[in-house]
């Protein structure tokens, strides 16, 4: 093949050309399906930490906030609640949450910062079902050993109010804690471990 009289300058050029126009059109092409990975304003709003106003709860009562898509409870236990929960270790599979991973403001009996205040991240350690609350004493569909707790009506595991789980139930470990500290008396702010105070 006679190569004479070709400019070899322009096709060089052109090639040049071409790989830029390609790369360009590549970058743009790419971008779209690597801004998609990135998580949405809502996604990112939801894993943020919430602030919950405790200021008006009652005694024995529980409140439901939603953090990172589940529930979380916030329960007002009574004097009562906190004296019956240290008669309950004998009937409970990990009294002291040694068996799970839990924030070590957790390895106590009442698995709280503050005695009065419990947080738990309310879906069931067997299937994620949501447990209903249940403060009663010996209710008759629970029978005499119910003491007042969570129960889970999908397969009927048992939690005191501690979220501590009982002895032969299904769900293998009590409930989750989440992170958690008190901003004020009247103020948590979950998602966020406590802050350490410098000594």
């Amino acid at each position: 093949m006679n190569n004479e009289g070709v400019d070899k300058s322009k096709r060089q050029f052109l090639t040049s050309a071409l790989t830029v126009v390609g790369a360009v059109g590549s970058g743009y092409i790419a971008v779209p399906f690597l801004a998609q990975m990135q998580p949405s304003t809502k996604a990112m709003a939801a894993s943020a930490p919430v602030t919950v106003d405790i200021s008006k709860m009652e005694p024995g009562q529980l409140i439901r906030v939603a953090w990172r898509g589940k529930p979380v409870w916030l329960l007002n236990r009574t004097p009562q609640v906190l004296e019956t929960l240290k008669t309950l270790d004998d009937k409970l599979r990990d009294p002291l949450s040694n068996e799970s991973e839990q924030p070590d403001y957790t390895k106590n009996p009442l698995r709280s910062i503050k005695p009065e205040i419990f947080v738990a991240v309310g879906l069931c350690t067997h299937l994620g079902c949501s447990p209903t609350f249940r403060p009663e004493i010996a209710p008759v569909d629970l029978g005499k050993d119910w003491h007042g707790g969570f129960f889970c009506p999908c397969h009927g595991s048992w939690f005191d109010l501690a979220g501590r789980v009982y002895r032969g139930v299904p769900a293998p470990t009590n409930l989750e804690i989440p992170p958690y500290h008190f901003v004020s008396d009247t103020q948590i702010i979950i998602g966020e471990d406590p802050v350490e105070k410098a000594a």
